[in-house]
């Protein structure tokens, strides 16, 4: 089953397994979530349910914002976002979505807003070169350079690399591991970072990339040709012996 929440970054710490190996976290303020709107296929041609997270005063939302939730019943959240799930259809609004309903294994991909830099030149927001420093190179050495074509088309292209905001851009983490659920502080742990500073607002849901069971041994070769010397006497390895 699909599952999804909504939630707020803590920080990131560290975690020791049973082997005593430490695993980095990202620790995560999840829900509760209250499902706000109920999209279903025979009213919108799709099915899916609106999460509302984190209550807010009335005054800081917008008219329709307000209108919208009250005719669902539902005290004013400060964000709202939509998930298409297959299990939505079993869903009804004002349901609250808590962080148990993920588990230890599963794995997320996880949806937040990048730290933004500010301003930026092109080798600190596309990893540019600099021209050279010695020989009448002038105050230069930081930018782009030219980049306009010939006369024909006498301009510059879309999407050529150039100075401009870097970061405060959405970006997805795919495929994380649930390394630790808490249900009781509302909290779960995932492996590695995660987009965004410390208190943005992220959105979990199932990875969209299915990882299968690899069929031998990792590191092990089902391939003859590859088998150790022990194994493959015409090994070169082997024949050297």
């Amino acid at each position: 089953m699909e599952k999804a929440i909504i939630g707020k970054k803590v920080g990131m710490t560290q975690i020791f397994d049973a082997e005593g190996k430490v695993i980095p976290v990202t620790v995560i303020e999840a829900g509760p979530c209250t499902v706000v709107q109920k999209k279903t296929e025979e009213k919108d041609g799709y099915t899916s349910v609106q999460l509302g997270y984190e209550d807010v005063a009335e005054k800081k939302l917008t008219k329709p914002e307000l209108g919208h939730l009250k005719k669902a019943g539902v005290s004013p959240k400060k964000v709202l976002k939509e998930f298409k799930l297959d299990g939505a259809a079993d869903m009804n609004v004002g349901d609250e979505v808590k962080v148990d309903v993920f588990a230890e294994g599963d794995r997320v991909d996880v949806t937040g807003i990048s730290k933004g830099k500010g301003y930026a030149g092109v080798i600190k927001r596309y990893g540019a070169g600099r021209t050279p420093t010695s020989h009448g190179g002038g105050p230069v050495h930081r930018h782009a350079g030219s980049m306009g074509p010939a006369t024909d088309p006498s301009r510059i292209f879309k999407g050529k690399i150039g100075a401009g905001h870097m970061g405060h851009e959405q970006v997805t983490v795919l495929n994380l591991d649930v390394v630790k659920v808490d249900p009781e502080l509302g909290i779960i742990a995932v492996r590695g970072a995660i987009p965004g500073p410390k208190g943005g607002v992220v959105f979990l849901r199932n990875s969209v990339i299915n990882v299968k069971a690899k069929g031998a041994a990792a590191g092990i070769s089902n391939n003859p040709q590859k088998a150790s010397a022990r194994v493959n006497p015409q090994k070169a390895s082997a024949r050297n012996r």
